[in-house]
């Protein structure tokens, strides 16, 4: 029987890094994926690292956002160094565009939530925003310049994130991955993936929107598949620098010269087929936003499936089974919290102690509500 003082279940952004931060506290950690650790959301993902919340009930999520932003540089040079591969992270900031009639009193409001939430917003005219951008769209009302955002290119992350574990000591199953919980009692012994129980002291459950799908850990992490479409576009005609967000669309280029349009939102479970009617979507906004990109060859298409929770926030943290860790549900945060997910696994595995508060994305939050639904059934 395989024993690990740490058994992660999933092989993502988030599993890979919790594991890389273990590893280099000098844990015996174990890694565990279904099919190649990397390949889901954390694959599919445009890599948009912006803590501002794109609806109000987001806003409890922007100190976690912020705090997992100010790790993100050391955490970048830390894994290009031991992986000695490059990341391709861009760190020039995002523009907001405003199209509108009430552009300019739209450009006041974002603001001042920006800066009530302490986060950096400038504000731009047309001419200011097309000096940064020059192929935006003519009719634009305003914009707001968001400078201390920045992307990463997600897959190069995602395998330099793998690599730099694997270095680090982690041992990594691929092909292997949890179907159950070892529970006795109170506690939580282990894993059992490929059919084989896996002995732990501590086991995390990182495995994305497949996590409810590992029988024992339903109820602390009830996240369902939501579904995004995306495109890769090659324009020479079109440079773009910044991460550009409009109504309908986000537009992030890549260090090659692709530029990324995302993304749809669809509940379609585990449905992963690139329709005609939402890359015409993202088509039509992505072309609307930059004219010139009518021009762009479409150089990929695919889709992906992001781990949404009921209430659309993170599930991070230990639950009532002794040594069972969840970290699961960013929905469409899950490459900027990255960071902050590794540092507080780790250190609530080597300390019991949290450098954040993270008590509003307790997985127990839906235990309780999975018992009360389950004596109803009865």
């Amino acid at each position: 029987m395989k024993t690990f003082d740490v058994a992660i279940a999933g092989g993502g952004l988030i599993g890979a890094s919790i594991a890389f931060e273990l590893a280099r506290a000098g844990l015996r950690v174990g890694l565990f994926d279904k099919q190649e650790p990397g390949k889901e959301a954390s694959w599919a993902s445009a890599g948009i690292l912006s803590p501002a919340p794109e609806s109000p009930a987001m806003i409890t999520l922007v100190s976690l956002g912020k705090a997992s932003m100010d790790l993100y540089p050391e955490f970048v040079a830390s894994v290009e160094e031991i992986a000695g591969l490059d990341v391709g992270y861009r760190a020039k900031g995002t523009v907001e565009v405003l199209t509108s009639q009430q552009a300019r009193e739209e450009m006041s409001t974002v603001i001042a939530l920006h800066h009530g939430l302490g986060l950096r917003a400038e504000p731009l005219s047309p001419d200011d925003a097309r000096e940064l951008e020059p192929d935006l769209r003519d009719d634009l009302e305003a914009a707001v310049l968001r400078p201390a955002e920045a992307s990463v290119d997600n897959r190069l992350l995602t395998r330099a994130l793998i690599v730099a574990a694997r270095k680090s000591g982690v041992e990594i199953h691929a092909g292997a991955g949890a179907e159950s919980l070892w529970i006795e009692g109170e506690a939580c012994k282990g894993l059992i993936a490929a059919g084989e129980r896996i002995s732990a002291k501590h086991i995390v459950v990182a495995a994305g929107c497949f996590s409810a799908q590992i029988h024992g850990a339903e109820k602390y992490a009830p996240v369902r598949p939501a579904k995004g479409q995306m495109i890769s576009l090659v324009c020479p005609d079109v440079k773009i620098e910044r991460v550009l967000w409009g109504d309908e669309i986000y537009l992030v280029p890549r260090n090659d010269g692709r530029i990324l349009a995302g993304a749809t939102v669809e509940y379609k479970g585990f449905d992963k087929t690139v329709t005609a009617g939402g890359q015409r979507k993202l088509l039509s906004a992505a072309i609307e936003l930059v004219p010139a990109l009518e021009g762009a060859r479409v150089d990929e298409t695919w889709a992906g499936l992001r781990p949404d929770s009921p209430d659309h926030l993170p599930i991070l943290g230990p639950t009532d089974l002794l040594g069972l860790v969840i970290a699961t549900g960013h929905f469409r945060s899950g490459v900027l919290l990255t960071p902050i997910t590794a540092k507080l696994v780790r250190e609530w595995i080597t300390t019991e102690n949290v450098s954040a508060d993270w008590e509003r994305f307790s997985p127990l939050r839906f235990a309780s509500t999975h018992k009360q639904s389950g004596a109803t059934a009865h």
